[in-house]
């Protein structure tokens, strides 16, 4: 492991921070005492710098990624992601699977939804595309906030491949959730599905909008013709 790449990497990520950035990052995420990312430290670094400065150094290992993603800077942990999603792309059957046990080991560091929506998709998600998913339902038991959104999200390479049962089950069992940030990505991906099947997605939301959090509903309704997304809000499908 080359730890002077990863010094130059540091080096290369503060000095393309932003002060300004960093601060309006801070509110944007939810920083301070009692909230979701509370105590985050941000160096303000806007996601296009930070996938310019991945393909600078392509040339990455995984131990280097890894010592990133304990970074206490976001950024750092994001780099870190995205440098690990292009690994896994180039990478055989057991170098993907070491990347896949190393994501799901350091959910931890993967704590905020933003890491989570632009990695879980593309490391989980892609992984398990053909393999046993048990462990989508084993992230969706957790008691983590973001254990259960990696799980949601990771279903959008499925949705993505037009494969929905896997996103419409966990959606189901996040019904209940007590968590915004859940509510919100599940409505997204309930919408992803309506967008590739219609049938599929309104059978789901008819027998659970009156029910279900509204979040999840308004956020999964947002494309729909204004008169027939009254009707669901008003629980009249």
């Amino acid at each position: 492991m080359r730890t002077d790449i990863v010094r130059d990497i540091k080096a290369a990520l503060r000095k393309s921070g932003d002060k300004k950035i960093a601060e309006h990052s801070r509110r944007f995420f939810k920083t301070g005492k009692g909230e979701y990312a509370e105590g985050d430290k941000f160096l303000g670094i806007r996601v296009p710098v930070l996938r310019k400065l991945v393909r600078k150094y392509r040339g990455i290992t995984i131990d280097e990624a890894m010592m990133l993603l304990i970074s206490e800077f976001h950024e750092e942990r994001l780099f870190s992601l995205l440098s690990l999603i292009e690994l896994y792309k180039k990478s055989g059957d057991d170098a993907q699977g070491s990347i896949f046990k190393l994501y799901l080991s350091s959910t931890e560091y993967i704590n905020n939804w933003d890491l989570i929506d632009l990695s879980a998709p593309h490391i989980v998600g892609v992984y398990l595309q053909r393999r046993n998913r048990a462990p989508l339902y084993t992230l969706a038991e957790s008691e983590s906030l973001w254990e259960r959104r990696i799980a949601i999200m990771a279903t959008f390479h499925f949705i993505r491949q037009n494969d929905f049962s896997d996103a419409l089950e966990i959606s189901r069992l996040f019904l209940k959730d007590r968590e915004d940030l859940i509510h919100k990505a599940t409505g997204w991906m309930l919408r992803e599905v309506w967008k590739r099947d219609t049938e599929s997605a309104e059978q789901f939301l008819s027998k659970r909008c009156r029910s279900m959090p509204r979040t999840t509903l308004r956020y999964a309704i947002e494309k729909l013709p204004e008169k027939k997304r009254i009707r669901y809000l008003k629980g009249e499908i």
